[in-house]
């Protein structure tokens, strides 16, 4: 494995950008996570990898927007995010990959077996995905994908605005590569944080303490949460900061 860039040294507040990639071309795939839901961060384009196919974990944001697919040979998304329930994996796969799987795997890890039998080698989660089909449908119903982009971004704008106006509220995400799903942010001290998650809860806005590993706050936005939601909170921390800024 060859690791092509990490914004480890800057505290994961961006994506690497085109010229800090060490890409081999020799590689057998280039693999990205397109959205990430701890520090914020999301890539708002693809790397360029040349002829080196680009495979993609969509999980967090697959459906939150348009996709330009002919960029990737391979994107798999767990539903939990944006698709539907927990325990459906989505796997969009160029079909010259297929050639190129080698002999010898189990069954269920050799993509052919699900290609030819259309999904249906095993006994599929049927539940879970006639939940996805209504998601679809609702969708559809939005605008489809530009539709849900436009809301996703007015609702993010909408709060790393209310971030960018004040020092009390600071962004951990560089501008560039600021998450539309995941919305990451400090208060100017931990005992803060703690009463901004605490007081928020009791206010029915619950699910903001940051993840366990890096602290902070966290909102996160994704396609199912309505603007109205993404407004109370903005509300409250006008509040917040008013009586302990």
């Amino acid at each position: 494995m060859n690791i092509a860039a990490t914004m480890a040294d800057g505290g994961f507040t961006r994506v690497p950008a085109q010229d800090e990639l060490r890409l081999d071309p020799h590689a057998a795939y280039v693999h990205i996570t397109t959205n990430e839901t701890i520090e914020g961060v999301e890539w708002s384009n693809e790397p360029e990898t040349g002829a080196v196919p680009l495979v993609a974990d969509a999980s967090s944001d697959i459906l939150s927007h348009p996709i330009p697919i002919e960029k990737y040979s391979l994107i798999y998304a767990g539903a939990q995010k944006n698709m539907g329930p927990s325990g459906v994996t989505l796997v969009i796969l160029r079909d010259d990959l297929l050639q190129r799987i080698p002999d010898g795997l189990h069954t269920m890890l050799d993509y052919r077996t699900h290609v030819e039998n259309k999904s249906l080698y095993n006994t599929p989660n049927t539940w879970g995905i006639y939940i996805i089909d209504l998601v679809c449908r609702w969708l559809k119903e939005k605008g489809g994908l530009q539709g849900m982009h436009r809301e996703n971004t007015a609702k993010a704008t909408l709060l790393y605005d209310a971030i960018d106006a004040t020092d009390f509220y600071r962004g951990h995400a560089d501008a560039d590569s600021r998450s539309i799903m995941n919305v990451t942010f400090r208060l100017p001290s931990e005992d803060l944080e703690k009463k901004f998650a605490a007081e928020a809860t009791a206010q029915g806005l619950d699910g903001l303490k940051g993840h366990r590993s890096v602290g902070g706050i966290r909102a996160s936005i994704y396609n199912a949460l309505p603007l109205e939601a993404v407004e109370a909170l903005v509300s409250f921390m006008k509040e917040f900061e008013r009586a302990n800024g």
